[in-house]
């Protein structure tokens, strides 16, 4: 139960870090001035930066730990899920080092004084698209990432079969809405929904109920191989 409730808060953490810390950056990129008022507001956009890469740790955490769970069902399944969660962390960083470039840029602006001003906005409005870009691809990749993990914890019966076919339909939609991000269809918000309810209801049931121990006794015939060191979790 422990193990289990582990991974269910790394789910959690992650999800408040990189929520909270988009959340404080939107504040400060949100104002169509907003390099004029930077310097008033660099410490939000920093904080909010750095929680934003925070949720890196936490997401390599989730995947790192539940690999030695899943190898043993399926190992390229395992190795997938951990590979597209890397991928994922790299391309949400990739967005946030753009994030990043703005507070200079907000302080070249006013050194510069007024005449920088349109050029310096149009290219602080490139850098929040950069960061929109690399989300979208990142959350898709997760998306794909999300199928071979659902999958797995499907036939294992490590959690139950409804949970994980819910996983599927939240990453499929996840995977969809951010491919129409991409293309300029604003509906990745409204997609990524059943998504949000599977990376909330799963570690939930973590906490509560922790994985399926039909899994670790060799009720389901296909997890008769679990590992005993896992079978106290």
């Amino acid at each position: 139960m422990p193990y289990s409730r582990l991974i269910g808060a790394l789910f959690l953490v992650g999800f408040l870090f990189y929520g909270v810390g988009a959340a404080l950056v939107t504040s400060v990129t949100g104002a169509p001035d907003f390099l004029a008022t930077i310097s008033a507001h660099q410490t939000a956009l920093l904080v909010g930066a750095f929680l934003m890469l925070l949720n890196t740790v936490v997401d390599v955490g989730k995947g790192v730990l539940f690999f030695p769970i899943l190898e043993s069902h399926g190992k390229r399944r395992a190795l997938a899920y951990l590979a597209f969660i890397v991928v994922q962390v790299v391309l949400l960083d990739i967005g946030v080092v753009g994030l990043l470039m703005i507070a200079p840029l907000g302080q070249l602006t006013a050194d510069a004084g007024p005449a920088s001003a349109p050029w310096a906005q149009t290219f602080g409005s490139l850098l929040i698209q950069w960061n929109n870009m690399a989300y979208s691809i990142g959350e898709a990749t997760l998306g794909v990432g999300g199928l071979f993990l659902c999958s797995l914890l499907f036939t294992t019966r490590l959690i139950p079969r409804f949970l994980a076919v819910g996983g599927f339909i939240g990453y499929v939609s996840l995977m969809v809405g951010m491919i129409a991000e991409i293309f300029g269809i604003h509906i990745g918000l409204m997609l990524s929904v059943p998504g949000i309810f599977f990376e909330v209801g799963l570690p939930l049931w973590l906490f509560l109920k922790g994985f399926q121990p039909e899994a670790y006794s060799g009720r389901a015939e296909v997890v008769t191989n679990v590992r005993p060191a896992l079978a106290t979790s």
